[in-house]
């Protein structure tokens, strides 16, 4: 695993979900971009930034009105502080030509991340949900470098009915889930810590920002879930994570109402 040395005051968000139908949701993030310019060195989007991505051609060729917006604020962030892009399970297909137009750069799926409070492995977290077996089945398929292809070679509306469907599929089939399954798995947490030898995990994903301490291979080792962001439902979500000399910290949107 390669490692990626990011000195200085770290800010990492995940999860916010940004669409048309979320002005609230994007004017907190556009918020978020310059404080993280004005007081942090390094900002990291690790995955789902996007409610859906069907490709940078596209968003990089035809981008509504609401998308260039969020382009260009992205864009002046990353002229400010180094800007780190992850993908996550709704936006997998973030590519290099979106973090080059931004002047950003693309993060590997699971990282290891050093930081001045010590080494972190950083990903967006879906990998651990193994218990889901059907997603994992889709993640899997997704994933795949040909099926990726092929649908990059469509036209914008096909690939628009596609990711409507495959989403609508996913809400349904979440609705029939167990709340645990949808979880990360113990074992799997377990397993990325003694495989990598660190003792502090990052990831989003879950929606269920906490920090929790689990015992991987002899070693006491810390877990923290990043906040996910909705700005335009009835109860304010949001947040990120802070690292510096000092360690980590969870800033939450309820913290700061």
């Amino acid at each position: 695993m390669n490692k990626i040395r990011i000195p200085g005051v770290v800010w990492i968000a995940s999860d916010i979900h940004l669409a048309s139908h979320t002005p609230r949701t994007r004017r907190a993030f556009f918020q978020f971009l310059e404080d993280a310019s004005e007081r942090a060195d390094a900002l990291v989007l690790c995955g789902d930034i996007f409610d859906a991505w069907i490709g940078d051609d596209l968003a990089l060729r035809d981008s509504p009105a609401w998308l260039g917006e969020v382009l260009d604020r992205l864009r002046k962030a990353a002229a400010a502080i180094p800007l780190w892009l992850g993908r996550g399970n709704r936006d997998f297909l973030l590519g290099a030509d979106l973090a080059n137009y931004l002047g950003a750069r693309l993060l590997p799926d699971v990282c290891h991340l050093g930081t001045d409070c010590g080494d972190i492995l950083l990903s967006h977290g879906d990998e651990y949900c193994v218990d889901d077996a059907a997603y994992q089945r889709f993640r899997r398929i997704v994933r795949n470098r040909l099926v990726q292809s092929l649908f990059l070679s469509l036209g914008m509306g096909p690939r628009r009915k596609i990711a409507d469907w495959a989403r609508r599929r996913s809400m349904a089939a979440n609705r029939r889930k167990p709340v645990d399954i949808m979880d990360v798995s113990a074992p799997a947490v377990t397993r990325a810590f003694v495989r990598s030898g660190l003792s502090t995990m990052v990831h989003g994903h879950t929606h269920r920002p906490a920090v929790h301490t689990v015992q991987a291979g002899g070693r006491q080792c810390t877990r923290i879930v990043l906040p996910d962001w909705d700005y335009d439902g009835p109860r304010v979500r949001g947040g990120w994570l802070v690292i510096d000399e000092d360690g980590p910290r969870l800033v939450q949107a309820a913290d700061r109402a």
